[in-house]
């Protein structure tokens, strides 16, 4: 097995969303009609921009904000079921990474876990029903 070479998501933890979001669509990206109270998503080129509170990202990985450990990054791979999402975090961890929340399902009703890299990088690797995945298996967003 190899970790298939994409991203899906990029999460930035961010300290205050409404004002994150009115940034990012300044620039002239627009948010999706996935987003919600607490997230916003933006659609990109093959890959998608979260936003999402610092603290409750934290939170969501399993780790303590504002520590050393806690970039308020996350990256993740979103995979087809969450027998996929069990594969590939056993995979991670057999390659090297270190387990920081096993894999279950989630408050939003997808299933998903994490695990960080040797330098620390937070991983979540999900399965979420509602973003289905295209032919090349880029994430699809509702405009």
């Amino acid at each position: 097995m190899a970790l298939e070479r994409r991203i899906s998501i990029i999460t930035l933890g961010v300290e205050d969303l409404q004002r994150s979001t009115a940034f990012y669509e300044k620039l002239g990206w627009r948010h999706s009609a996935a987003s919600q109270e607490a997230i916003t998503f933006m659609k990109l080129k093959g890959i998608v921009l979260a936003l999402f509170s610092r603290e409750a990202l934290a939170a969501d990985a399993g780790v303590a904000p504002g520590t050393g450990g806690f970039s308020g990054v996350t990256l993740a791979q979103n995979v087809e079921s969450p027998a996929e999402v069990d594969r590939v975090i056993d995979f991670a961890v057999s390659c090297g990474a270190s387990l920081v929340k096993s894999p279950r399902e989630v408050f939003w009703g997808g299933y998903s876990g994490y695990f960080a890299d040797p330098d620390g990088h937070l991983w979540e690797v999900a399965h979420n029903p509602f973003f289905p995945l295209d032919e090349e298996g880029h994430l699809v967003l509702p405009d």
